[in-house]
């Protein structure tokens, strides 16, 4: 077979992976923006709200670590196809009983939420599965960046689409549009590598997941990262809760400056996407990730000071790009951290970590917000990533130099210096 040939073949796969992941995510919007709406025009209660929002974590954050061990087991591929045939599934029965019998409604939806936060531990484990199987020498960066912009663009792009298909359909129908999309993935993902690991031998399920917590106490610089992210996290949850409330109540803004905000946020993505293949080959993800540290904590600290709409309204978007860049790092250097037969097992008890800063954050915002201000929050957020969580990242970045330099100068060096025929992971 021809270089061209194989080139071609690489190129629509990745045109396949980023399409699956991206209508996954679009999908996931869409139900995010449809079920609340409708359970509270059902109910016109906040306290169904406020159940719906439960059931869209706790599921997910039980589920981490065994969707991790399952994605070491049965590969990326398998489980991103099940899940999503799953959710599809999930919402296609939703979407009937709405329909056929309007008074279980809204336990359908609840039973539903809860479902689709569940098959959501899996989706992500898989894509954490896939990324370093479709990698191919020195292009693990780069495809690590691809990933979480599309993951940016497509959450901008979400809520959108879902808002338009709903002026012109409904909300209720919004459930098998999602649907589609979902099985849309499931097509879009079939010729994916499974990324299962020759050496991976399968054992009980608890002594796995024991393993997986071992493994991640003893990898120094990912436990770091994990402690870098659960701040990061944190942080901006807090910002994200209360973005609605202050730009429409402290700002006394309409709500179309809320969503420009947040589309403003994925067009950023978007340019992203675009430019980081060529800054790959000017700056190592090290230098990369530190710069997008500095713009997310500058942004917040923005977002904490300023008394200003436009100030607030563009430092918001710009926060998110540093998000962005710092992910980079985040995901790329995890990744090469960790054997590939235990990628799975570790990454789940990771992402457990990161997902309990969303309800402290929850916490914090209810309990400190109407008495010391979000924005008073916000700053001192800042000042904890500006100072102490930045001599982390520092002390992080030390370690996975330390535990990455036997594999080789191609992992910190820009990628021209690396591979001159081929662009470096950098």
């Amino acid at each position: 077979m021809s270089s061209d040939a194989i080139d071609s073949r690489k190129a629509r796969r990745l045109r396949c992976f980023a399409a699956g992941l991206m209508l996954g995510i679009v999908a996931e919007q869409t139900v995010l923006f449809a079920v609340p709406l409708i359970i509270y025009q059902e109910t016109a209660s906040m306290t169904y709200s406020g159940i719906a929002f439960a059931v869209e974590w706790v599921p997910a954050l039980i589920c981490y670590p065994f969707a991790g061990v399952l994605a070491d087991r049965v590969g990326g591929k398998r489980l991103f196809l099940a899940s999503n045939a799953g959710r599809a599934l999930c919402l296609l029965i939703a979407a009937l009983v709405c329909w056929t019998v309007p008074g279980a409604a809204i336990a359908a939806l609840m039973i539903n939420s809860a479902l689709l936060s569940a098959f959501m531990a899996p989706i992500r484990m898989s894509v954490e599965k896939t990324v370093p199987a479709l990698a191919e020498g020195d292009t693990l960066a780069r495809l690590q960046s691809l990933v979480q912009n599309a993951e940016l663009l497509s959450r901008a792009l979400g809520p959108v689409l879902a808002a338009g298909l709903a002026y012109r359909l409904g909300k209720l129908p919004l459930l098998v549009v999602a649907a589609g999309a979902f099985a849309a993935a499931v097509l879009c993902w079939r010729g994916m590598p499974t990324g299962l690991s020759a050496k991976a031998t399968p054992s009980r399920v608890g002594q796995e997941l024991l393993l997986g917590w071992k493994l991640l106490i003893r990898n120094r610089p990912v436990l770091m990262l994990a402690l870098v992210n659960f701040t990061i996290n944190l942080a901006f949850a807090i910002a994200i809760s209360a973005n609605a409330y202050l730009i429409t109540g402290l700002f006394h803004a309409p709500d179309s400056v809320f969503g420009l905000m947040n589309t403003a946020a994925g067009l950023l993505g978007f340019i992203n996407l675009l430019a980081m293949p060529r800054l790959l080959k000017m700056w190592s993800v090290y230098r990369i990730g530190a710069s997008g540290f500095a713009v997310m904590c500058i942004g917040l600290a923005s977002m904490g000071w300023t008394d200003t709409l436009w100030i607030y309204a563009m430092s918001f978007p710009a926060a998110m790009a540093g998000v962005a860049w710092f992910n980079v790092f985040n995901r790329t250097q995890r990744a090469r951290a960790i054997e590939p037969e235990h990628l799975g097992k570790v990454i789940g008890p990771f992402y457990l970590v990161n997902s309990l800063s969303y309800p402290i954050a929850g916490l914090i915002t209810a309990g400190l917000g109407p008495a010391l201000g979000v924005q008073h929050i916000m700053l001192f957020m800042a000042g904890l990533l500006s100072l102490p969580g930045a001599a982390l990242l520092w002390l992080t970045a030390r370690g996975f130099r330390a535990k990455l330099d036997d594999k080789g100068p191609q992992e910190h060096a820009p990628a021209s210096a690396a591979a001159p025929k081929c662009p470096g992971r950098a």
